[in-house]
């Protein structure tokens, strides 16, 4: 038989990595199969955790679905993006119409979109570390390359904007800002965010700002929409119902463009040509937009006092504190927590080491820190989304392979 060369896959993929949904995963899938009973905190995914999407958006679907056979527009239903222009206004963002609005399946794909609208060859990025893994995979995916500014521990996991200035360079294109932060749960003050968009005026960085979980804030924290603060240069703002709105499946994300926008027309066209050639989004999904962003907003009693999102936070604050190998900056937004391992008492600690030792021993499935980007190996991430009796469960677990590893 005539031996043939391999299909060799895009040599781009050498870069790009998603281990969230990785070989850790894939390994826990495994365990299932045989019958193991995992426990998955590596994904923020509320449904998973009996957290259920408004009725009033599932009955917006339901009524609109003879509406959703056809294609819609390229940037999606007009009731969904005027809903996000409002949302907008209402938040002190005046300068959006609804043709500045895009519609796309998830933040995710629009984050695609937007940088391969954007990036030439060897173009940079900056990035946060630890970030969100998809920016940096996007990035690369799409020819660029992301240079990391860093949010540490010991800053409370807030960047440092003379960092951020340093690392421009003739090539840098754009700045991405995840706020509240994913996996840190950070949430950056005004000053910080004014320093940032002095900077990427100065420099006319686009600003990519992914607030997906915009209304996720816990105590005092209060979350200040980027778009508010920038103006001379073009703020891209992010967002969607997965978080937010426990509609994870439903696939509906956003992008709205404000501040300097008639000198990125040209940029802006792209990226419709691009959502063109895709024809159009999830369309039955659209429809739940308007309900969600006009209707009330549940979120607040989850993240409030007493509120369960709120009471999970606080367990694993808690099982941190309580612990005598785990460092916490207690999360101030979003549905995560990104504990530190000391690594006096565990000199060598290796997160995926740590991470496949929990998932084959204690059948508790984490993501490990340098998953995220982040340069030191003594990190991971869980999602806050369980009950306090499944988190206290699960650092008991936790707690029990340190142990052993000590």
């Amino acid at each position: 038989m005539t031996q043939h060369p391999p299909v060799r896959p895009n040599s781009t993929l050498r870069h790009v990595s998603y281990e969230i949904r990785g070989a850790l995963a894939n390994r826990a899938h495994e365990l299932e199969k045989l019958g193991y009973e995992i426990v998955s905190l590596n994904i923020g995914n509320p449904g998973l955790f009996g957290f259920r999407t408004p009725e009033t958006m599932r009955l917006a679907m339901i009524e609109n679905l003879a509406d959703s056979e056809p294609y819609c527009h390229q940037k999606g239903i007009f009731p969904a993006r005027e809903a996000i222009v409002m949302q907008q206004q209402n938040r002190g963002v005046m300068d959006v119409t609804a043709d500045e609005v895009f519609i796309g399946n998830g933040v995710s794909e629009l984050i695609d979109l937007t940088l391969r609208a954007l990036l030439n060859t060897d173009e940079e990025v900056l990035v946060p570390s630890p970030d969100y893994p998809l920016w940096s995979a996007s990035v690369a995916l799409n020819r660029g390359k992301a240079r990391y500014y860093h949010c540490n521990p010991e800053n409370g996991f807030q960047p440092d904007p003379e960092e951020i200035a340093s690392l421009i360079s003739p090539r840098t294109r754009a700045i991405v800002l995840i706020n509240p932060n994913n996996p840190t749960g950070a949430v950056y003050s005004e000053e910080l965010l004014r320093a940032i968009a002095a900077i990427a005026e100065t420099h006319q960085l686009v600003v990519f700002s992914d607030e997906i979980y915009d209304s996720m804030v816990y105590g005092d924290a209060k979350h200040i929409p980027m778009a508010t603060i920038v103006g001379d240069t073009l703020c891209a703002t992010f967002g969607g119902l997965s978080k937010v709105y426990r509609a994870c499946g439903y696939r509906v994300g956003w992008v709205s463009f404000s501040g300097e926008k008639e000198r990125a027309a040209d940029y802006i066209h792209a990226v419709e040509l691009l959502a063109s050639l895709r024809l159009c989004s999830n369309v039955p999904g659209q429809w739940a937009v308007q309900t969600a962003l006009g209707g009330y907003q549940s979120i607040k009693e989850l993240v409030g006092n007493d509120g369960r999102l709120h009471a999970s936070r606080q367990a694993v604050i808690d099982a941190c504190a309580a612990s005598r190998y785990l460092d916490l900056v207690e999360p101030d937004g979003a549905m995560y927590a990104f504990p530190g391992v000391n690594t006096e008492q565990l000199p060598g600690f290796d997160d995926r080491r740590f991470a496949l030792e929990l998932l084959e021993k204690k059948h508790v499935l984490v993501a490990p820190g340098s998953s995220f980007n982040f340069p030191r190996p003594n990190h991971f991430r869980v999602t806050t989304l369980p009950t306090r009796a499944v988190i206290d469960d699960v650092f008991g677990r936790i707690e029990d392979v340190l142990d052993g590893m000590a």
